[in-house]
């Protein structure tokens, strides 16, 4: 037994290792002016980096990257950086962000393991121009100033490593071309497995793929997204198999839409899950967590699968970056449906649902009302209910998505609010009513402040 376990973590490990590489430590140094950042890294790696204003940032991705575990960073005391932030964009890629306190040009170096010291990137910053490229190119690094992570006013380069660092630069002005979001919508249940069922015959099977489909309408008529159902007829899928077909699409967010049921029919409102890595949050979730992981053996599908498992600790290995996500999208959404009509809980509530357990997708999952209480059981078979609520997740998606736009997708317009800017200058610029501007980005009054971000409808 010891021996498999053993051969089970040894796996495990082979296969993160061969995956993708990593952040090991971060050290910075300040002389004058200049500062020095630098990324121990976990192997060899390609990225990209590029620079964004108001506020200042400096953003690389590190391509052929995990964060597996959570990076310890050094005190920022002193130096233009602010803070270090990080997220798993892609499978393979991760973003790192350096949040500066002021304007600074940057420099990054790619350096290869030199005696006890790994792969390295080097970020330097400075109030001062660099040297160009062609200057750089005939410079050597000094092994004991980098060492000691300490800028110097002419940063040199190794020569076997300046012409892969040439062909990443090409590649961060190359235009790319947009894409949409993919929204995954996942009607739970259908097929053998018909959920909970209402006291006048209600099926929960029937009513979430009916919200289902009104929501992928809306979606698709959405400027830059797109919706994919995991089903759109009644059929059963297993809980892992919803998650595999929402990665196959490369779906950006995940959205599993349920009715919810307790043995006291008094019992009302919608709720937004995420992901508990440490269980459910209350008795109420674990019962939710126990259902709906039930629905494997419903259908008669065995998930005692080798591949399976090996997936499933892998998942459960790397979910705290989408973690934070999940959670953002799900507070947008819960806003929404507040509006529509009673909420079971004021907050987002967390539980071990299998379908939100997805590493690399933010995922959540709403519990649209009770169809155990008769009076919500009653509008949940009401086609104009089903719009509202439909509508309510439609706007908590718009709204994460404009603030949080993956790479490479056809980014909402913004506008930053300069001096003499009001709503209604700015409506009438984009050609949108005041109304809709304030809704879009939550505004209760015409109140601006010079360098707001507005989202233009």
């Amino acid at each position: 037994m010891h021996r498999l376990f053993l051969s089970l973590i040894l796996l495990i490990l082979s296969v993160t290792s061969a995956w993708a590489a990593g952040i090991d430590k971060v050290r910075v140094s300040q002389t004058g002016q200049d500062t020095r950042l630098v990324l121990d890294l976990k192997g060899e790696v390609n990225y990209t980096s590029f620079k964004l204003n108001k506020p200042d940032r400096v953003v690389i991705d590190l391509k052929n990257s995990k964060q597996w575990s959570i990076i310890k960073l050094p005190n920022f005391d002193g130096t233009p950086i602010k803070d270090l932030r990080y997220a798993q964009r892609e499978t393979d890629t991760l973003r790192v962000v350096l949040d500066l306190a002021s304007t600074r040009k940057y420099r990054t170096q790619l350096l290869p393991p030199n005696g006890n010291y790994p792969h390295r990137l080097v970020i330097d910053l400075s109030t001062k121009p660099f040297p160009d490229a062609k200057q750089a190119t005939n410079q050597i690094t000094s092994t004991k100033e980098e060492a000691k992570a300490t800028p110097t006013k002419q940063p040199k380069l190794e020569k076997k490593i300046d012409k892969p660092k040439t062909k990443v630069v090409k590649k961060t002005i190359k235009p790319q071309p947009r894409r949409d979001i993919i929204i995954a919508i996942d009607a739970g249940h259908g097929g053998k497995d018909t959920g909970a069922i209402g006291k006048h015959g209600t099926k929960e099977k029937d009513i979430v793929l009916a919200i289902a489909r009104k929501l992928a309408k809306l979606v698709n008529k959405e400027p830059g997204m797109r919706a994919y159902l995991t089903r759109n007829s009644d059929i059963f899928i297993s809980l892992r198999g919803r998650i595999k077909r929402a990665r196959k699409q490369k779906a950006d967010m995940f959205i599993s839409i349920h009715a919810d049921a307790f043995h006291r029919r008094e019992a009302k409102g919608a709720s937004v899950f995420v992901l508990s890595e440490r269980g459910a949050s209350s008795e109420a979730a674990q019962m939710l967590a126990d259902k709906e992981n039930a629905a494997d053996l419903v259908g008669g599908i065995s998930i005692d699968d080798k591949d399976d498992d090996l997936a499933s600790v892998l998942l459960d290995l790397s979910q705290t970056a989408s973690l934070v996500a999940s959670t953002e999208v799900a507070e947008t959404v819960l806003s929404g449906l507040k509006r529509v009509g009673n909420t079971h809980k004021k907050h987002v509530e967390s539980a071990a649902f299998v379908v939100l357990k997805s590493p690399d997708i933010p995922s959540i999952l709403v519990e649209t009302a009770f169809i155990s209480n008769p009076g919500e059981e009653k509008k949940l078979r009401s086609s104009s209910h089903q719009n509202k609520l439909a509508l309510a997740m439609m706007s908590g998606i718009r709204n994460y998505f404009q603030r949080n736009p993956p790479l490479g997708t056809q980014t909402p317009q913004q506008h930053i609010v300069s001096r003499g800017d009001t709503l209604s200058t700015i409506a009438q610029r984009y050609q949108v009513r005041l109304a809709e501007l304030k809704s879009n980005n939550g505004l209760n009054n015409d109140t601006l402040k010079i360098g707001d971000v507005l989202f233009i409808p």
